[in-house]
């Protein structure tokens, strides 16, 4: 919790926003440590939380009225129904499931009132979020409780009703439920003119250099974009490749791509192609290898051997016709210690670029720490307090005086020199001295403590201005779980109703006259033929023949397409 308080303060303090995803399913038991969560994170300022569970969002309209939900795409929403839905439900955003398409998109953008969002990178499941059981049934770990177990990135066989191995032969590999990551940096000008308001860049269980190098790109992308001079240099390219890829697919985007889509051959990061093994010396200890991309030293190597699959090596050392290097250029030969088992043209891939994580550094850690730079006005006048006020460049301001009265210096003055070194000593702090304006009375002094105080309870007060004008304040809010606590009118309760969901006219008629009350009828369907509208008929004559009940039921995914068959069928019955 501490580390969260701590990361919405620093989002703020650069203008960013917080949102928290509170967004799988929650038992009964949980409720009361959920009311505290979220009313923790309502408290300490988060913009907004992420949620798949109606009862979340029940409890939150309750309890945090004033925190922003968004629809999660563990809700699977695929349509503009279910995203004008959400938004009347408090949830002016909606994050749309992977498999929407951007023609759908455009119209759902077009249909909804409230605000968008997809994903543009990263992570693709081979299943839509919130309907996947496979992690939970096979490894007792459920991804719609947030701990899926990566089911889908194993190895598997393809066997038929005999369990004969139908890949034997194939040009396959064993992932074969393994998707490719999404990379949408060419369709990127499509996606942006569907509407779509938020983009998300899948980045969980992913290091820190994988998250700046992404977002870096997609942000410089996005920027060209709306310049009007859409281009993707070709060095981001290799970037976005060279961090992390199972090489890369737009997924259902822009169409169906099948088996295209998968990554069949490896579920894992699986690098850059370098070059070949052009030889190898007599004891196979060390390798030359023909380059396609620059070498650095500290780069990490895999190479692709013939036979025992892969093994790796990080470059500490090379030459190039005998000289050592710490680069080695494309189109040229360069000689490392190799691991034992490689063959003359055994491919080279490089999984860790040591320059670029490097760049990558630069987005965080405390040497690289980003910081806003602050204008010091400084006085000292003979007899008052000193004051010192810190200034932002967006009109924020914070002042502190001394409680010290300036008095003539009995040995070194104040200047600028000494003052400037003081009013510098941020520290920790997300600021850093931009300029200084002293104002100050000949030999006079303030004890360098006093100067310290001053300057730090400034910065405190432009902080909290700051703060406080990016997000204002909320009421603070206590979790009680009594208002949640409705008693049951047990008069109205009736005799307990069998409800049976068929999806034939054969099981309908079947459960009519096995005493069924309710008939759910269609919905996800295993039998062939699906039913027909006059088969529809046939069976709302049965019901009402029996004085029975039925409801039409729709299966679990609807894209934007399909609804204007539930218009022209629900409205009949």
């Amino acid at each position: 919790l501490e580390d969260i308080e701590a990361l919405v303060q620093h989002a703020h303090l650069y203008n960013a926003r917080i949102y928290v995803t509170v967004n799988t399913l929650v038992t009964d038991e949980e409720m009361k440590a959920l009311g505290d969560y979220v009313t923790f994170l309502s408290n300490i300022g988060v913009d907004g939380i992420i949620v798949q569970d109606l009862g979340i969002i029940r409890l939150c309209r309750r309890t945090v009225p004033e925190l922003e939900l968004h629809a999660s795409t563990q809700m699977t929403i695929t349509n503009s129904a279910g995203a004008i839905f959400a938004y009347h439900q408090g949830m002016p955003r909606s994050v749309m499931a992977r498999e929407t398409t951007l023609k759908d998109l455009k119209t759902i953008c077009q249909k909804t009132p409230g605000e968008i969002e997809t994903f543009m990178h990263g992570a693709l499941c081979i299943c839509y979020s919130g309907q996947c059981l496979m992690s939970s049934l096979i490894g007792s770990r459920s991804g719609n409780r947030g701990r899926c177990a990566q089911t889908c990135r194993m190895p598997y066989t393809l066997v038929n009703k005999e369990g004969k191995d139908m890949l034997q032969n194939a040009d396959a590999g064993q992932y074969l439920l393994s998707p490719k990551d999404m990379n949408t940096l060419d369709i990127l000008p499509q996606l942006i003119e569907t509407g779509v308001r938020s983009f998300k860049i899948e980045g969980r269980m992913k290091r820190p250099e994988y998250v700046a190098v992404v977002t870096d790109i997609y942000r410089r992308a996005i920027d060209r974009y709306f310049t009007g001079k859409y281009v993707v240099p070709e060095k981001d390219r290799e970037h976005i490749e060279q961090i992390f890829n199972r090489d890369f697919t737009t997924a259902y985007l822009d169409k169906k791509p099948g088996r295209t889509m998968m990554s069949d051959r490896r579920p894992n990061n699986r690098g850059i192609l370098l070059g070949r093994v052009v030889s190898l010396n007599k004891d196979h200890t060390e390798g030359t290898i023909k380059l396609e991309r620059t070498l650095h030293l500290g780069d990490g190597l895999e190479f692709w051997v013939s036979v025992g699959g892969r093994v790796g090596t990080i470059v500490d050392a090379m030459t190039v016709n005998g000289k050592s290097r710490d680069v080695a250029e494309v189109g040229e030969k360069v000689t490392i210690s190799v691991p034992r088992g490689l063959r003359l043209n055994d491919r080279v891939v490089r999984t860790n670029d040591h320059e670029l994580m490097i760049y990558a550094e630069s987005f965080f850690g405390p040497e690289h720490k980003k910081r806003i730079p602050l204008s010091f006005y400084v006085t000292v006048p003979f007899g008052k307090p000193m004051t010192i006020t810190a200034a932002d460049d967006e009109g924020h301001m914070g002042t502190a005086q001394t409680q010290f009265i300036v008095e003539r210096a009995r040995k070194h003055a104040l200047d600028e020199t000494v003052v400037r070194k003081q009013v510098d000593r941020l520290g920790n702090t997300e600021f850093s001295l931009g300029s200084l304006l002293l104002t100050c009375d000949d030999n006079v002094m303030v004890p360098m403590s006093e100067i310290n105080e001053a300057r730090r309870r400034a910065v405190e007060a432009l902080t909290k201005a700051r703060l406080e004008d990016f997000c204002p304040p909320r009421k603070k809010v206590q979790w009680s779980d009594r208002n949640l606590s409705q008693p049951v009118n047990h008069s109205l309760r009736r005799h307990a109703e069998l409800s049976v969901h068929v999806d034939t006219l054969d099981k309908a008629k079947a459960a009519l006259s096995g005493g069924a009350d309710v008939l759910i009828v269609g919905g996800d369907s295993f039998t062939l033929p699906l039913l027909t509208l006059k088969d529809l008929e046939t069976l709302g004559g049965w019901v009402r023949e029996k004085g029975k009940k039925w409801y039409i039921g729709t299966s679990r995914i609807v894209s934007e397409g399909q609804l204007s068959y539930y218009d022209q069928v629900l409205p009949r019955w």
